[in-house]
């Protein structure tokens, strides 16, 4: 009898086991449904979660492998079920060390507020307008410097704390503003240089050093920014706004993933739906424009309008 069947008959006489002992006590059916609900849960989330990173590759080649291990069990083929076993066995070891950064991600996710989060649990208005506020100045921001074609570097963090990136830099600890943001990054300055993290709705720090992508099928033209945003979006879950030097373009790296030259809209909506949204859980966001944004817009108008008329007065006269 190979591995497979008694693995397979040890399974059955728990599922038995555990419906008799469910028959003889009724208050064990409770936990039998809470005990099924909370394991779908988690495999719903996790499942979800993998889908977005390239843990799901991974997941996909380990159903395959399973698959024909128990089909090469039931066909008899036991060379190849000896090997797969193997195989299986000490694969998990390979397996972690490869994919070391994506399990040390999860299980450092595992530390944060998310299920306090899920129960409404510490949700406060204030925190979510003042959020949402932050955003929209951080866009503005890098309008300004993709208009004078500054550089800059500009990390967001979410739910992975990055102190030890913190530590690298000069400890600022000052409210969300488009001017401070912009002063940071004018040339020459002493804290040009380097990345500002964004912790808690505060400008934690400047100048911080990022870890460089090492991938070699990163584009050539992509210069040191590029490569540290797209480094600390995957050793972290953090967000990384990179605006270029020489072209002025605005890209945004988001689990390992660059997405480049953005508009202005673009990347508002992408820092809406990647952090007002998974932490407040709304998705309509027009509606909740903070209040100095749309005194913005209309002053905007406003002078749309006064320029207009202008140009047809001079047309008149």
């Amino acid at each position: 009898m190979d591995v497979f069947s008694l693995n397979k008959e040890d399974l059955w006489t728990s599922i038995t086991g555990y419906i008799t002992d469910i028959s003889t006590n009724p208050f064990r059916l409770i936990i039998f449904i809470l005990d099924i609900v909370i394991v779908a849960y988690i495999a719903y989330k996790f499942i979800k979660s993998a889908r977005n990173s390239r843990v799901w590759q991974l997941l996909k080649g380990i159903v395959l492998i399973i698959f024909i291990t128990i089909l090469s069990s039931i066909l008899g083929l036991r060379i190849l079920n000896w090997f797969l076993t193997i195989f299986t066995t000490y694969g998990v070891i390979a397996l972690i060390v490869i994919f070391q950064p994506e399990l040390r991600r999860m299980l450092e996710q595992l530390g944060t507020n998310k299920f306090t989060k899920f129960f409404g649990m510490g949700l406060e208005k204030n925190l979510e307008t003042k959020t949402k506020e932050d955003i929209y100045k951080i866009v503005i921001a890098a309008k300004e410097l993709s208009n004078t074609k500054t550089g800059g570097l500009i990390v967001l963090e979410r739910d992975i704390q990055l102190k030890d990136i913190m530590d690298t830099g000069v400890k600022i600890d000052a409210d969300v503003s488009p001017q401070l943001i912009v002063n940071l990054f004018v040339p020459k300055t002493p804290l040009h240089d380097g990345a500002i993290i964004i912790s808690h709705n505060k400008i934690a720090a400047a100048a911080c050093i990022l870890p460089l992508s090492d991938d070699k099928q990163i584009t050539k033209g992509l210069g040191t920014r590029h490569r540290a945003a797209l480094g600390i979006s995957r050793e972290t879950d953090a967000i990384a706004i990179v605006i270029s030097e020489e072209t002025g373009k605005i890209s945004i790296a988001k689990d390992g993933v660059l997405i480049a030259d953005l508009k202005e809209e673009a990347l508002k909506n992408i820092l809406m739906k990647n952090i007002v949204v998974k932490q407040f859980g709304k998705e309509n966001q027009k509606e909740h424009q903070p209040s100095f944004f749309k005194k913005l817009e209309k002053k905007k108008k406003v002078v749309n309008n006064e320029n207009a008329n202008k140009t047809n007065n001079n047309k008149e006269e």
